[in-house]
């Protein structure tokens, strides 16, 4: 074996190929080829992309497939605290021996061929679904679709998250573009689910020219809330008096009832889901880093690892919808490819005073770079700029008083600090 460890092998990953990000197929396909592994997958593939939800939206798969006693394995990214967060196998991490099997294994079949830290990742994601010998797999696509790792697997069913701009970079600029790199993941005659009922015209010619069944928010299936339960139903099934999802944000529901379409057709192809599951489910499902609160003997933390528009307005509704007695505070870090001015703007009226602090990499935006963006958007708010998010969480965890809250934002490794600090 290369390397005897987990943090070996993953600090020899990230520096393999050339570029953090290359979006693209042929290299992972063709040491997928050499891996001869059976050409058809035995368990299912639940395929998630889009831009906002989709950790939420595999959560609560998870939650409810797991209640009926199936075997699930989940692929997502990126991860908080542990690697081995990505890779879960019945609701528990793979171990690094098991992870670092895997690797091995990839090491071995590429030879001479360049692989991305992600791309290692995916490809020991589904070995070990092999090995373990899953009932089906929920996929998170890491960014778009078409060309994404996770999309050299065919989804036998594919959910679309809310679609809005990100990673423009790559992607493209516009709604319409991103939403045809979204709908890559749609395979001919396979149903799509998408969660937003005014899904973008590609999306739909995508899946039009591919046969492939649609079944949208608001047409194929609807839902209703009500007070504290909601209902949902479709041409199958009637649901009422359903329990809210444990995953903060009224946002959720329309995730959950996407969720619930994609249960539906698993019913269709013989998993054998009812009505106490899909209970089960969504009062147990839990989520690190979405709104998540951790009390404390002086304020409270909001950790959420939002770090686009779509995101920063589903954060101000929340934000808004807590009472809080004091000023809010917020700990921010984000990485160049987002649009911060934009995110601050929406979340002016909310945030009384900003921390921002730098994230280390080329992707990352350092402390003075954001707090002058940040100071484009909040001309009347005080701004202060570090060189590291630890720095920024230190100085505002010093300044705030009893009855604020510290709201820490902006992407996962902004949220990790701080929950490292936090322990």
């Amino acid at each position: 074996m290369r390397f005897d460890t987990l943090p070996e092998w993953l600090a020899w990953q990230e520096n393999l190929h050339f570029t953090e990000v290359d979006p693209g197929l042929d290299r992972i396909g063709l040491v997928w080829q050499r891996l001869d592994y059976a050409k058809t997958l035995p368990y299912k593939i639940v395929t998630v992309a889009g831009t906002n939800g989709k950790g939420s939206s595999v959560a609560m798969l998870d939650a409810i497939i797991r209640a009926a006693d199936y075997k699930v394995g989940t692929y997502t990214s990126p991860h908080l605290l542990n690697y081995n967060e990505r890779i879960v196998i019945g609701g528990q991490a793979c171990d690094d021996m098991a992870i670092c099997r895997a690797f091995e294994q990839i090491d071995q079949a590429r030879a001479d061929v360049s692989l991305t830290y992600f791309e290692f990742a995916t490809l020991a994601a589904i070995i070990l679904f092999l090995e373990q010998d899953v009932d089906i797999a929920l996929l998170e696509v890491g960014m778009g679709g078409r060309l994404d790792a996770v999309n050299l697997f065919d989804a036998d069913i594919a959910l679309i998250t809310p679609i809005s701009l990100d990673h423009t970079q790559w992607l493209g600029v516009d709604r319409e573009t991103i939403a045809y790199e979204k709908a890559g993941v749609i395979r001919e005659n396979k149903p799509v689910v998408c969660s937003e009922s005014k899904a973008a015209t590609s999306l739909l010619a995508y899946a039009d020219k591919l046969n492939a069944p649609v079944f949208r928010s608001g047409h194929q299936f609807r839902y209703q809330l009500e007070g504290n339960n909601w209902s949902w139903s479709n041409a199958e099934y009637d649901w009422a008096g359903l329990v809210l999802p444990a995953l903060a944000g009224d946002y959720q529901v329309q995730n959950a009832a996407a969720v619930l379409q994609v249960v539906s057709l698993l019913i269709g192809q013989n998993f054998k889901i009812e009505q106490i599951h899909v209970h089960r489910g969504l009062s147990t499902v839990r989520l690190a880093g979405r709104f998540q609160e951790v009390t404390g003997p002086l304020v409270n933390h909001y950790l959420d690892v939002t770090h686009n528009v779509q995101g920063a307005k589903n954060l101000e509704k929340l934000l808004y919808s807590k009472e809080c007695m004091g000023k809010t505070v917020a700990v921010l870090g984000m990485l160049k490819d987002k649009d911060a001015a934009a995110v601050a703007e929406i979340l002016g009226q909310q945030i009384d005073v900003w921390y921002v602090g730098g994230i280390m990499g080329n992707r990352g935006l350092t402390g003075d770079n954001l707090c002058s963006e940040i100071e484009r958007s909040v001309l009347t708010k005080p701004v202060y700029a570090h060189e590291t998010i630890s720095m920024a969480y230190e100085q505002a965890n010093k300044a705030v008083k009893k009855g604020d809250r510290i709201i820490v934002f902006g992407s996962f490794y902004t949220v990790e600090v701080v929950m490292r600090l936090l322990g």
